[in-house]
This record gives C-alpha cells, sequence and structure tokens, in this order.
C-alpha cells in the first residue's frame, strides 16, 4: 500500500526560473473602478493567502473602506509566475490577495479578523478541498508595525482556537518581499464569474 505524497516547499535550488517579463494587467478595478496598481501615500497594504484567491479576493473588495485589490502570488522564488507554474508547486509562492485600504477609514485589525474568521489557518499546505503548498495561509507585512499587528492578532486567535480545542495556526506572518500579479482573467474573478467556484470555509471560532 503506497502512502501520501508528502506536501513541502521546494528549496530554491529546486524552483522554476521564472522570467524578467512583468505580467500586464489591467488598469482599473473591475468592481471598485479604482487603478488595480496602487501608488499612493494616503494608503496602506496588506497582503494576504487564504486558499483560493478569487473567493478571497472578493471578501475583500466588499470591505468597506478597501480602495483596490489584486491578486497575485508571493511568498515564493520564481520572479513573474504564471499561474500554472505556481500550480506546479515548483515557485513556493502562495496564491494571495493584496489588499490596498484607507487607514483613516478601516484599520488592519478589521481586515485581519476577516482574513482569521473566513479560512482555515490551521490546515497547513490546503484549504478544504485545495491541496497545495499554493493554497498555504499567509500575512506578508510592509513594514515592523504592521508586523507586529499581525502577529498579535496571530496570539489571539491562537488563544481562542485552542479554547475551543481546534488545533494550532500554521499561517506564515513574513515581510512582503515581492508580490507578482497574477493573469488578467483571474483579477476579480468572481464578478465576472458570479457563479464560479469559491472553497472558502472557515473553523466557526470568532476572532475577538
Amino acid at each position: 500500500m503506497f502512502g501520501r505524497k508528502v506536501i513541502s516547499i521546494p528549496a530554491e535550488s529546486e524552483c522554476l526560473p521564472g522570467r524578467d517579463e512583468t505580467m500586464p494587467v489591467p488598469d482599473e478595478h473591475r468592481v471598485l473602478k479604482t487603478p488595480l496598481k496602487v501608488q499612493d501615500d494616503r494608503y496602506d497594504t496588506i497582503t494576504v493567502g487564504m486558499g483560493c484567491f478569487w473567493g478571497a479576493e472578493r471578501l475583500f473588495w466588499r470591505m468597506d473602506g478597501v480602495y483596490s485589490t489584486a491578486v497575485g502570488y508571493a511568498g515564493g522564488v520564481t520572479p513573474n509566475p504564471s499561474y500554472d507554474e505556481v500550480c506546479s508547486g515548483r515557485t513556493a509562492h502562495t496564491e494571495v490577495v493584496k489588499v490596498v485600504y484607507d487607514p483613516h477609514k478601516i484599520n488592519l485589525e478589521k481586515l485581519l479578523k476577516t482574513f482569521w474568521e473566513e479560512h482555515d489557518p490551521t490546515q497547513g499546505f490546503r484549504q478544504g478541498n485545495d491541496l497545495g503548498t499554493q493554497y498555504r495561509s499567509a500575512i506578508y507585512y510592509t513594514n515592523d508595525a504592521q508586523g507586529a499587528v499581525c502577529k498579535r492578532a496571530a496570539e489571539r486567535y491562537q488563544a481562542e482556537l485552542s479554547h475551543a480545542g481546534r488545533g494550532d495556526i500554521t499561517t506564515e506572518v513574513e515581510p512582503l518581499k515581492t508580490f507578482y500579479y497574477a493573469e488578467p482573467y483571474h483579477q476579480q474573478y468572481l464578478d465576472k464569474n458570479p457563479n464560479g467556484y469559491c472553497g472558502l470555509a472557515g473553523t466557526g471560532v470568532k476572532c475577538k
């Protein structure tokens, strides 16, 4: 009887070479009608991985105070990867959503509450039926102050999970190195395809 293949993040030497060319994406967010690539100091950015990025992006574009969202890849090695390359498990990236928000209208804690409650951060390299390193839970912050907030939030939610008899958080909480945009058809996918796949499911444990 054969055992299951062990899933692990590949070493840098095992990752695909990628390419220098960046992914072309639309100028405008399909839903919010704001720039997809935001360069404005009035806004802050947090990048999160919650499994399949289609449903995760929709969660955040619906929140008041969120200025723009985009889906892509982060946390790995391969530069400017394609979706197929990420799904191969040979880039070390995970699927992520870049959330650009107005800190005067919504705070990071509220965004993180949605992050923790709307997926299962204890599942390692999977979310529900989606299996692979590209589905791992992650928070990639942009500065030390954000990092401190994210780490405190993880500690608090772990306490709630433990109290409920759930497992340990496996979420990566690390500084963002590089965000690579996903292909145009992935951007705001569930607005284009309202009945499209969304595998997100939380633990039922509230983030206090």
